[in-house]
């Protein structure tokens, strides 16, 4: 499944689960990696279409550039895959920064995009989204002794609170990379990641929302992003602004929170609704 293409100016690694029917490529969140959507193709979503899932740059098995990391940047490695790969055009889907990632390139390459699926991502996120995705920027580019020191200390995030599913493994495994002395440290850079927020809080997203015409699906966590309480990172307001914004837009709100959504209940309740859209 691992494979690579080389572009211009970067080496980028995806994973091509294979399958029939249309293409559809996966984009994973801001410091996330194609390991993400793990859940998602244990839950069926490869048996009808063909499932890519991309390392964004600065992620994953993808090469890591010091700079560059607006979405510009990351719209053009997409559709230089897509090139490559000889698609014309594909099901564009992303979660959180990826979803992000399928709004601006369904406004900026529609011909590019047939569908689009965005799960847990809009114009407007929590007022306090900074704060709290700054946890998952903080753990990069610091040694742990050990991986199961790391599982250990993700185990411990409260999003994560009474919850597991050993399939996320397979994610967290994939985020880091063994040091000589037996230590292991993220893949990503905080700096990068932290340039990839900035650019996306600065983009006009509700002006850009208008242009978009292709039929699109957002699915939307409603569990608490943290300790019982807590708000969901994507409130539902916000979640249908963004969809009453699209001239063809379609709401479904779904199990889990903003992570906890990709396994488990919340992963087959997503394929559900994408099989269901993508077969409209």
């Amino acid at each position: 499944m691992d494979r690579f293409v080389q572009l211009d100016a970067i080496r980028l690694h995806y994973l091509d689960h294979g399958g029939p029917g249309p293409t559809l490529l996966l984009m994973p969140g801001l410091t996330a990696n194609a390991h993400v959507f793990d859940g998602l193709v244990g839950a069926g979503l490869g048996r009808g279409v063909r499932l890519l899932v991309l390392d964004l740059r600065g992620r994953g098995l993808s090469d890591k550039p010091t700079s560059g990391y607006g979405l510009a940047e990351h719209a053009d490695d997409v559709i230089g895959l897509l090139d490559r790969l000889g698609l014309e055009q594909v099901i564009l889907g992303g979660h959180s920064y990826g979803g992000l990632l399928g709004l601006y390139l369904a406004a900026h390459h529609p011909q590019r995009v047939s569908r689009l699926v965005v799960m847990d991502a809009a114009a407007r996120m929590h007022p306090e989204t900074r704060r709290l995705i700054q946890p998952a920027i903080d753990r990069l580019g610091k040694p742990v002794d050990s991986w199961d020191t790391y599982l250990a200390a993700v185990k411990l995030m409260p999003f994560f609170d009474q919850w597991w599913d050993p399939q996320i493994e397979s994610y967290f495994r994939a985020d880091v990379e063994p040091l000589p002395d037996g230590r292991v440290v993220s893949r990503s850079r905080p700096e990068a990641m932290q340039e990839a927020v900035e650019h996306v809080l600065a983009e006009p997203w509700e002006e850009m929302l208008p242009r978009i015409a292709q039929p699109t699906l957002l699915l939307n966590a409603t569990a608490p992003y943290g300790l019982p309480g807590a708000p969901p990172l994507l409130p539902r307001a916000e979640a249908e602004a963004t969809v009453a914004a699209l001239s063809r837009g379609r709401y479904a709100a779904v199990s889990g929170n903003h992570i906890t959504m990709l396994y488990g209940q919340g992963a087959r309740e997503i394929v559900k609704e994408v099989v269901k859209f993508v077969a409209d």
